[in-house]
């Protein structure tokens, strides 16, 4: 197994892509921290049927004051932390039907909403589990952003920007702990029908997205999952500040 005595904290993993990273790395061997703001219960007894260490938090990452907790709970528990996922995001659609408008119809609200989750959240989290890395001598910090990154999306300015947003912050994590020999880098996905997405995306949508990539069929969650269990394994040691897009060839980079 690839992350045998391993310690994981994934954001953002009690449904969509965050469930399958977890459910991933424990089946790796790695003991994992899921936490969300929604119950992660259901995805705790998953890991715990197939026969791996979990913990459940709730969890909400744009309080410093709960990544704080999320990453002690976790050194208490299994006494350190070697690889952070940063999952947790928000599209808006689930809580926001008409999320997707035009630019000079984007509220303050909207727009803080989204940068709160996907960048300050991502920035708290490292920030929570950075001591402990260097206190042991490394880790691995694996940022979600998004092919929307290179793109850019006409009505969801904000949510594009927000994934842009982390791409830069990885490069400079990565700056910055290397010397304590923490990689830090990105997985960008193409569209993943999540449920997050399944509501801000119709089935026409989606369709056309896989029409404009060179491998024409749908990117599953899975496939994400393959890039993030690399990134955050010994095989990418020498690997970090970096972005590795998993698109199907929709955007080449």
């Amino acid at each position: 197994m690839r992350l045998e005595n391993k310690v994981a904290i994934v954001t953002g993993s009690a449904r969509g892509m965050g469930r399958v990273f977890a459910l991933r790395l424990a089946r790796e061997g790695a003991k994992v921290t899921v936490c969300d703001v929604l119950d992660c219960a259901p995805v705790a007894k998953e890991i715990e049927a197939i026969g791996g260490e979990v913990l459940a938090l709730k969890t909400d990452v744009t309080s410093e004051k709960d990544t704080a907790e999320m990453a002690q709970k976790t050194v208490d528990r299994f006494g350190r932390i070697d690889i952070l996922v940063n999952n947790a995001a928000v599209i808006g659609a689930i809580e926001v039907k008409d999320f997707a408008k035009p630019v000079d119809k984007i509220v303050s609200a909207d727009w803080d909403r989204i940068l709160a989750v996907n960048i300050k959240g991502v920035f708290l989290s490292s920030k929570a589990v950075i001591p402990y890395m260097k206190k042991q001598g490394g880790g691995k910090i694996v940022n979600m952003s998004s092919n929307v990154a290179f793109t850019g999306l006409p009505d969801f300015i904000h949510y594009s920007t927000s994934k842009g947003g982390v791409l830069t912050m990885t490069r400079g994590l990565a700056w910055a702990l290397g010397e304590f020999n923490i990689n830090v880098n990105a997985v960008a996905p193409g569209l993943v029908m999540t449920e997050a997405m399944q509501a801000a995306f119709n089935a026409e949508y989606s369709k056309m997205v896989v029409g404009h990539q060179v491998l024409k069929r749908k990117i599953e969650p899975e496939d994400v999952a393959g890039a993030v269990l690399f990134l955050a394994s010994d095989e990418a040691a020498m690997i970090t500040g970096q972005t590795l897009a998993v698109n199907g060839g929709e955007y080449m980079h």
